[in-house]
């Protein structure tokens, strides 16, 4: 297992286990449009998972505030990816499909209440970090004759930079370091997998 060095356990996230490829990227530029109606459908759905926790866990009070500030910031994103599709002429998708990312990687969380609740935390910390990935990759590939477009995604990288950091520090409240990173380890190797498979779309995911 790849250690982690002391600058990573720092800024409490790590580096993906695979990269994003060079056609995915090719594929969302392709067809923008349809990245952003995904793009908003990822928003509200990541503010949705952290309302989630506040549902599942009340009893975890020493997150509450932060799950709530991570629910509004995304919703905040959705409200401005949104305002964008207006401009563009882009209407919401009729309805929120399933994203196939995330039903393959929750199916690698553990089922005990203590288990699960660890890993949860650690996969929206991995799915961040790769939306961080793959903001960057569109805020560089957005043509320069488009600042304002890519000022908007150079935040959103920075963003979900942010948040990657945030839930695996909730999750050292409750659980020892050591046991964190080895498991942030485990399922950073298992998202790797995902996106290998995953089939190219011009979505986030």
């Amino acid at each position: 297992m790849r250690l982690f060095s002391y600058f990573c356990r720092m800024k409490l996230s790590l580096d993906l286990s695979y990269n994003s490829s060079a056609e995915w990227i090719a594929t969302v530029m392709a067809d923008f449009d349809s990245f952003l109606q995904d793009h908003a459908d990822c928003e509200r759905k990541a503010s949705s998972m952290a309302m989630s926790f506040v549902a599942k866990f009340p009893d975890r009070l020493e997150i509450i505030p932060e799950l709530i500030e991570t629910a509004v910031e995304e919703l905040e994103h959705f409200r401005d990816v949104y305002a964008i599709m207006e401009e563009r002429g882009v209407s919401l998708g009729k309805e929120m499909g399933r994203d196939p990312y995330m039903h393959e990687l929750i199916k690698y969380a553990r089922s005990g209440r203590e288990e699960r609740f660890l890993d949860r935390l650690l996969i929206a910390s991995i799915v961040e970090c790769r939306g961080a990935e793959r903001f960057r990759m569109v805020a560089e590939a957005l043509p320069d004759s488009d600042p304002e477009l890519k000022r908007f995604y150079k935040r959103l990288w920075t963003s979900e930079a942010k948040h990657g950091n945030i839930f695996v520090k909730m999750a050292l409240n409750y659980f020892p370091e050591d046991e964190v990173f080895r498991r942030l380890e485990e399922l950073n190797q298992n998202e790797g997998e995902v996106v290998k498979n995953l089939p190219l779309r011009a979505a986030l995911h």
